[in-house]
């Protein structure tokens, strides 16, 4: 299949560098110097060498592609979606995090749209070289399509389907923005989290997930359901034990842009005053 990955970050060169070994005709597409390195190499590198791809600098909108994978952060993807919308992509699955409505996206592809999100760890290093590590146990990578379930699933990044992917989302966002912000400033201080802030952390989380069943949404997976019913003091003890685990810390690299956005995001879908997370947003 022809498949175009807007956004080769971590996870985009993931699906780019596996869906190629599988035998895809893959076509990434990245910026500044992330377009540098896979023009460089030819592709992806990743610790066992690269995997050949053809390498563009904006998306082809004269291209047939099976499928458009875009895997921007959310507050990236606005910009591109008029080139995205203009694109002959027959699927147009964007996969990132995000508690904002899918409906906005689903009105600008119309019935091209599909969503995803990934279970996959993954950093490019220095060198532009991929390390990565894709869940194969617990929670995988979930999606709205399931022949894309099929074909990423066969490429090695086993994956299974929900019908209800705002859901999903919103339930993962509600802990995922507090332990990002754990990472992050456990990275930054390089030291772990005092326990006054895994609190506030813990209770940013429960008012994220009581704002989930608010507005009507259903909290899925069965572990997101689980985390989302753990007590406070529970969860203050394992952020602050994931401070100070050097795995964990080493994700914080990634910074604040992301869970200061899904942050951003339910304060502006709750138009009303969230004052646990509000105390726990990133301000730089």
């Amino acid at each position: 299949m022809k498949i175009a990955v807007l956004g080769v970050g971590g996870i985009g060169s993931t699906f780019a560098a596996q869906l190629a070994d599988a035998g895809h005709d893959v076509t990434v597409i990245a910026r500044n110097r992330r377009l540098e390195q896979v023009s460089r190499d030819g592709g992806i590198r990743t610790a066992d060498g690269v995997v050949a791809t053809t390498v563009a600098g904006e998306l082809p909108t004269d291209v047939d592609f099976d499928l458009i994978l875009v895997t921007v952060l959310a507050h990236q993807v606005t910009p591109l979606l008029p080139r995205i919308t203009a694109s002959r992509g027959r699927t147009v699955m964007f996969m990132f995090n995000t508690f904002d409505s899918l409906s906005t996206l689903q009105d600008a592809v119309g019935d091209r749209f599909a969503f995803g999100f990934p279970a996959i760890a993954a950093q490019i290093d220095a060198d532009g070289v991929l390390r990565a590590s894709i869940q194969s146990r617990g929670v995988l990578t979930t999606v709205t399509d399931a022949q894309w379930a099929e074909v990423f699933t066969a490429a090695g990044i086993p994956a299974v389907t929900t019908s209800d992917m705002e859901s999903w989302l919103r339930s993962h966002a509600a802990f995922a923005a507090p332990f990002m912000i754990t990472v992050a400033e456990a990275h930054r201080a390089q030291r772990g989290i005092s326990w006054s802030r895994a609190r506030e952390l813990a209770a940013a989380k429960d008012e994220a997930f009581a704002l989930v069943r608010e507005l009507g949404n259903e909290i899925i997976p069965a572990m997101h359901a689980v985390v989302g019913k753990v007590p406070a003091t529970l969860t203050a003890g394992l952020l602050w034990v994931a401070s100070r685990v050097p795995a964990a810390r080493a994700t914080g690299a990634a910074g604040y842009a992301e869970p200061r956005a899904l942050i951003d995001a339910m304060m502006t879908v709750a138009n009303r005053s969230l004052p646990a997370l509000a105390r726990v947003r990133p301000q730089s």
